[in-house]
């Protein structure tokens, strides 16, 4: 009778499971060609995302490449105790913090200001021609833009000392005084990605009724009234969830920018994560070390994103989970 009944669900089990897949190969066809659209995608994630994740064994390893991963000597955490015992730590993670701070207080909120300086542009000829010059900064590589700052800021040829020479004033040594470093780096990445950063804001102002606007106009609200009650609240949850994005890379600082700015002169305040993982990684051949380093990197921004995340949803505001 036991036997009877087990054979009776095994069956039922393979008629469910054999439903299972008819269904889900339906729902494929049904969809194919938005899997298709997709493919690149996952094809993408796979190959340059989930495949190197595969590399993080050597931040655990003495990794040699001739011996290759499978080969290499096993030391688990002597690589992050060497990091975190480093002479430059501390160093590192202050400037790399002060940066990021600096781009969350001046960075992050001016592509707001900025979309909503041009959402109130009536005149579209005007308000596109705007939006291209915003734009093409960003089109510009960290080498061109690092060229301009030291034409513009150089002690012996940039345009702003020999202004200064000109007036009988005193010139400035802008690139090679560490007290100017990171209000340079912030200046460089403001003129450079706040005008692309509107895209999404404008986007989501675009998406804000315009009836709102009509019913606050009836009710004698100014323009800035309508900006502060109505668009400012309709794209409030874009902000956090860009705001939370961005703590995620709270570890991270433009490698190539700093790379292009730091001078034996300033590196006491330029030496961050993503330089020292450089050095020793690539110029030292330390590989294993500078693995560590983005691990270490990898896990401070996904502890800040969950933390910020919690803190989001704990507020009542929509998290980006």
């Amino acid at each position: 009778m036991n036997s009877v009944s087990t054979e009776s669900k095994q069956k039922t089990g393979a008629m469910n499971l054999n439903a299972a897949v008819i269904r889900i190969w339906r729902q494929l066809m049904k969809c194919r060609y938005l899997y298709v659209l997709a493919l690149p995608g996952f094809l993408f994630l796979i190959l340059f995302k989930l495949g190197p994740l595969w590399g993080l064994l050597l931040a655990f390893q003495d990794y040699s490449p001739f011996k290759g991963i499978a080969g290499s000597d096993w030391v688990g955490f002597k690589h992050f105790i060497e990091l975190f015992e480093s002479a430059n730590f501390y160093t590192m993670l202050r400037n790399t913090l002060i940066i990021n701070l600096f781009g969350l207080v001046f960075n992050f909120p001016l592509p707001i200001l900025l979309a909503l300086m041009l959402n109130e542009v009536r005149h579209e000829l005007f308000k596109k021609l705007n939006q291209s010059i915003v734009y093409l900064p960003h089109f510009l590589s960290w080498v061109i833009v690092a060229s301009m700052t030291f034409f513009i800021l150089s002690t012996d040829v940039g345009i702003v000392n020999k202004i200064f020479k000109s007036l009988g004033i005193e010139t400035v040594p802008f690139l090679s005084s560490p007290g100017y470093f990171w209000g340079l780096i912030t200046s460089q990445s403001i003129w450079k990605e706040a005008g692309w950063g509107t895209i999404i804001f404008l986007a989501a102002i675009a998406g804000v009724d315009p009836q709102r606007y009509e019913a606050a106009v009836m009710d004698g609200a100014t323009r800035f009234q309508q900006i502060w009650h109505i668009t400012l609240p309709a794209i409030r949850t874009t902000i956090v969830i860009l705001l939370i994005l961005r703590l995620g890379h709270i570890a991270d600082v433009g490698f190539e920018q700093v790379l292009l700015m730091i001078n034996p002169l300033v590196r006491e305040v330029g030496e961050v994560f993503d330089t020292y993982a450089y050095t020793q990684g690539i110029l030292r051949g330390k590989i294993s070390i500078g693995v560590t380093v983005g691990l270490f990197k990898g896990i401070v921004g996904l502890v800040f994103v969950v933390t910020a995340n919690y803190i989001v949803k704990k507020l009542g505001y929509e998290g980006i989970y």
